[in-house]
């Protein structure tokens, strides 16, 4: 290879020109390929009151249809309209989420309107787990990861299951970038 510098030929693969001592080859720089480790879906039980009026707009339209008079016209509009409340319930648990890369934690929420935010792991500051009694009982927790880049940047994963075990996959993660 040609030095740029002096002119002189040196030898093929040399990282250095003999003569002058320029650089003549840059080292390739270490690629590294960022992978998924996990996407987590908020719990059924975030939306449980909404599941509540769906059930009982569900039981109020077939009770009317069952009775033989007075519900005909009412009966089907509250059963569809709890079908559509459960689709509805179940597109915003589906268009939120969060996934837990090798180099960041990404959070992604709505439907029409999108939401995103990433987090490096190399700037988490600080995970915190918070657990309800309720959230206890039914295995739920809701777990907090608060960057060093700025006092008020914080990402929360609310009602996800195994909160404990979420945690230390963040901390494990973490510590792997950080090597």
């Amino acid at each position: 290879m040609r030095c740029s510098q002096c002119g002189f030929e040196s030898a093929p693969n040399m990282a250095f020109c003999s003569r002058c001592g320029t650089r003549i080859l840059m080292p390739r720089p270490e690629t590294r390929h960022e992978y998924a480790l996990t996407r987590i879906l908020p719990s059924w039980w975030h939306f449980a009151g909404s599941l509540v009026l769906i059930a009982m707009l569900a039981v109020a339209g077939v009770c009317l249809l069952v009775v033989p008079h007075g519900g005909a016209a009412l009966g089907p509009f509250l059963f569809a309209l709890a079908g559509l409340l459960l689709g509805l319930v179940s597109l915003a648990r589906r268009n939120t989420s969060w996934s837990l890369t090798s180099d960041r934690l990404i959070e992604r929420r709505g439907l029409l309107a999108r939401h995103r935010r990433e987090m490096e792991l190399a700037d988490v500051r600080s995970i915190e787990v918070d657990r309800s009694l309720f959230q206890r009982m039914v295995g739920l927790g809701n777990v907090a990861i608060a960057s060093a880049a700025s006092a008020d940047f914080m990402i929360r994963l609310w009602d996800i299951p195994d909160p404990e075990r979420m945690a230390e996959i963040l901390r494990q993660a973490r510590l792997r970038r950080l090597v």
